[in-house]
């Protein structure tokens, strides 16, 4: 069976991580995203082809979707054109037309599927991925005084420091260094070459490469772009004090994320001050850079 990945289809909304790159560039569990959903859909079996390329019961799949195989495998086996939906209505993809309104049939799933169209929705992705490793790897130094549990990758060259405590899934790239006393939990992902300091604490998080979080930040269910540089004590908010769910300004308007918690979308580049604030579900544009001592409290894009 013929698959052919379709461009996103609002990649800006996701800026400011797709500011200066296309959503299927953006890192999930270290892997860009287009590489890690053909990937997955070769393990399944499918063969990718371009769209010119694809026969008309191709299944179209847009990249921006997270889908369960289960339910994609179900589309395939669908005699007539049809349109696979989420429980919320949402296109996921389709096979027999161009267009998705054109199918004949409308398959609703409840498998854990969902469109990637905000920031926060990588994260979910992100999530969703890192919990389904399996196997711990450790290919860099550990420390025999840090603490590890769960499921933990390591890449080559990297080095875990006294103090330390990792709790997985988390994911770690090759050539990164975390600690002295960090504390990593959540399902994170650190990229290459980046180093988490003294006392920091990332919580379930994206952390690109060449990223560099000082000593005592805080870093919690946030996206962090490439060649960052986090002040000493930065620190991001990542809950309402009153619980609700958090509300993020996109194109000028608020749009609730669904998420109890939130931190901060930085941009490639972001440079912030010792002892910065950032409000919950605030984004930074690419290169921004914050004055010591500052509260962030609205986005700077």
């Amino acid at each position: 069976m013929q698959a052919t990945l379709l461009p996103p289809r609002n990649p800006a909304l996701c800026a400011p991580i797709t500011s200066n790159r296309d959503l299927g560039a953006c890192l999930i569990a270290n892997v860009p995203m287009r590489e890690l959903l053909s990937a997955d859909l070769r393990r399944a079996g499918l063969q990718l082809v371009e769209l010119k390329d694809a026969e008309p019961r191709a299944l179209r799949i847009p990249i921006d979707n997270w889908i369960e195989l289960g339910a994609l495998l179900l589309l395939g086996r669908n005699p007539k054109s049809a349109c696979l939906l989420d429980s919320k209505g949402n296109t996921l993809a389709w096979k027999g037309c161009d267009e998705p309104e054109d199918c004949v049939d409308k398959i609703v799933t409840d498998a854990n599927c969902f469109p990637v169209i905000y920031p926060w929705d990588l994260l979910r992705m992100n999530e969703e991925v890192l919990v389904l490793m399996d196997e711990t790897s450790l290919l860099g130094e550990v420390s025999p005084l840090a603490s590890l549990s769960g499921t933990i990758r390591l890449g080559n060259g990297s080095r875990i420091l006294p103090g330390t405590v990792i709790e997985g899934p988390v994911l770690i790239g090759p050539n990164t260094v975390v600690g002295p006393n960090a504390y990593i939990r959540g399902a994170t992902s650190i990229g290459a070459n980046c180093y988490i300091g003294s006392g920091a604490e990332v919580k379930n998080s994206i952390i690109y490469h060449n990223t560099y979080i000082s000593r005592q930040c805080y870093v919690g269910d946030s996206i962090i772009g490439t060649h960052v540089t986090l002040g000493a004590g930065t620190c991001t908010e990542n809950h309402r004090h009153d619980g609700r769910h958090h509300v993020s300004m996109i194109h000028g308007k608020p749009v609730n994320t669904g998420r109890l918690k939130l931190g901060a979308i930085l941009g490639d580049g972001v440079h912030t001050g010792v002892n910065t604030s950032i409000e919950a579900g605030i984004k930074i544009g690419i290169a921004r850079t914050t004055l010591p001592g500052s509260i962030v409290c609205k986005d700077l894009l």
